[in-house]
């Protein structure tokens, strides 16, 4: 045995040393059980999702159905809409304000233990730093990052060993357009909750993932707050005129989550970006401020 092998056994070191940068980087953390690896789910489950009542949110919850799991759709409607109400059999609809601790505690005594808990609701704004209201910034707070705040708190003493927990980011966590501080702030606080909490319960078996998708069609646009106008329509753009719809995203993102993929890029363009930043970063920079002193560029860039 030579005397550099104790240290190849180490798969932390391993991981290092390979750098995560390339196939060997990837290789030696995915031997190292950094990576998840995909898993047959093992079902039927019991799947609690927030902001269950449209876009991306319903999308996941016809995903998880057809699998035969269990669905608990909430949504801030007192009762179910005309889509959750097709979800079928498999699919119980109670109001959930994530906002308040008051539903999310009545939400873990009356539903008690998930397997999966899919933290997605959460609300679009745009606006310059000087344009976007205090009232505003509390209220994306509340809703973006303190939602999942909350439903962790209230259902963590309740999840079995191995179960999953699932947050909603977007790209916007990982990668930090202009005239979106708002949005940039609260889903990077996502990401790295996200990271955070998947670090702390790993001794129960439960994994935390983070979906990391850049702009799809949804109706997310009509959260936009109306702070500043020309944010706002240029956000409301992209979310309407994207390539992907929810459905493909959330295909797409159910095998990060199968994988327990701590990130979960489900698209081209967040995963470009996000390796952009991380692998190129002088370049990264030099693009992002360089779009900043003329916006009109950016917009050429995303066809506008």
């Amino acid at each position: 045995m030579n005397a550099s092998s104790p240290k190849s056994k180490n798969p932390v070191r391993k991981a290092a040393v390979a750098g995560l940068v390339g196939a060997a980087g990837l290789a030696a953390a995915s031997s190292a059980g950094l990576i998840g690896r995909p898993e047959a789910p093992r079902g039927p489950r019991r799947v609690l999702i927030t902001g269950a009542a449209s876009g991306f949110g319903l999308e996941l919850a016809k995903l998880f159905i057809a699998r035969g799991d269990h669905v608990i759709a909430t949504d801030l409607h007192d009762a179910a809409n005309e889509a959750v109400a097709k979800l079928g059999d498999n699919c119980t609809y109670r109001k959930l304000d994530v906002t308040s601790d008051e539903d999310w505690a009545a939400a873990a005594s009356e539903v008690g233990a998930v397997d999966v808990l899919v933290l997605n609701a959460g609300i679009a704004v745009g606006g310059a730093i000087e344009n976007v209201s205090m009232d505003t910034w509390h209220r994306a707070l509340e809703i973006n990052l303190l939602g999942a705040v909350r439903g962790c708190r209230a259902f963590v003493p309740l999840l079995p060993r191995g179960a999953q927990i699932v947050m909603t980011a977007s790209s916007a966590g990982l990668v930090h357009a202009f005239k979106m501080s708002t949005y940039n702030a609260t889903k990077a606080a996502v990401v790295a909750l996200a990271e955070t909490v998947d670090f702390e319960l790993r001794d129960r078996g439960i994994t935390t993932s983070a979906i990391c998708p850049q702009f799809f069609r949804s109706n997310l646009a009509s959260s936009l707050s109306g702070d500043d106008a020309e944010a706002d329509d240029f956000a409301r753009t992209l979310l309407t005129k994207a390539p992907l719809t929810a459905a493909e995203v959330a295909e797409r993102a159910m095998r990060g989550i199968d994988a327990r993929r701590q990130v979960i890029t489900p698209d081209r363009g967040a995963t470009v970006s996000w390796y952009f930043k991380r692998f190129a970063r002088p370049l990264y920079l030099t693009v992002m401020r360089r779009a900043g002193e003329d916006p009109q560029r950016l917009g050429k860039l995303l066809g506008r």
